[in-house]
């Protein structure tokens, strides 16, 4: 049965968890602020002592792959990378949103709604997608600025559960009729588990050396707060 180590640090929360076969055998999380680079690492060594394995019986390290901080997305990136490459192991990389949607279906109970997780961009922005009741991407993952509107057309036949730390900002806006607001999910490792250990098991692994996170925009860098840097 495989054993992979799952790496998410897509946001703010920062999750580490080790599974055998989609099953947790521990699992890390905070969502402190700006500790991904000084946490991966340690939460991996304390999943795999309370899990009691050794790094090396590893048979993969999965990923979250996107969207969403482009720091956090290159530290987790770069950590799996760095195991599997010492580990001699493969890289399985996981879609941030779907991992999320999994991760809330536990929390509905109606198999037609849809699943909108909602990654924030700032402003009003959000990375989004949608997800039917079986984990199948509905409407397919984008940047969007969200209004009034922004989901008229699937609100015409569905109820919808918006969930994640894009969500908040977007309650006032959204017209509430056949909506939900599910609290307290997060990308999270416990949400990687299952579609890991499915592309595990069939094979879909990245290329270590060419693999990039997604991040679906580019990267724009902010002028420095210290006088004199500008």
């Amino acid at each position: 049965m495989s054993l992979i180590l799952n790496i998410e640090t897509a946001t703010q929360h920062c999750s580490v968890g080790v599974y055998r076969h989609g099953k947790m055998l521990a699992i890390r999380e905070s969502s402190e602020k700006n500790i991904h680079a000084s946490k991966v690492t340690v939460f991996t060594q304390e999943v795999c002592s309370e899990a009691n394995i050794s790094m090396k019986d590893l048979d993969a390290v999965a990923v979250s792959m996107g969207p969403g901080s482009y720091t956090g997305l290159r530290i987790g990136v770069s950590t799996a990378k760095g195991f599997c490459y010492a580990l001699e192991i493969p890289l399985i990389a996981v879609p941030t949103l779907q991992s999320m949607a999994l991760g809330a279906m536990s929390a509905i109970d109606q198999k037609k709604a849809l699943l909108c997780p909602m990654i924030d961009a700032r402003r009003m922005e959000v990375y989004t997608a949608l997800f039917d009741y079986n984990n199948k991407e509905v409407r397919k993952t984008e940047a969007l600025i969200i209004d009034e509107s922004s989901f008229d057309k699937e609100l015409a036949g569905n109820s919808i559960y918006y969930f994640g730390d894009g969500a908040d900002k977007c309650r006032a806006v959204l017209d509430p009729k056949g909506m939900h607001f599910l609290e307290g999910i997060l990308p999270s490792a416990s949400g990687m588990a299952f579609i890991a250990d499915k592309k595990f098991n069939s094979g879909e692994f990245e290329d270590l050396a060419y693999f990039e996170p997604y991040y679906l925009k580019d990267f724009v860098a902010g002028k420095p707060k210290v006088k004199g840097l500008y």
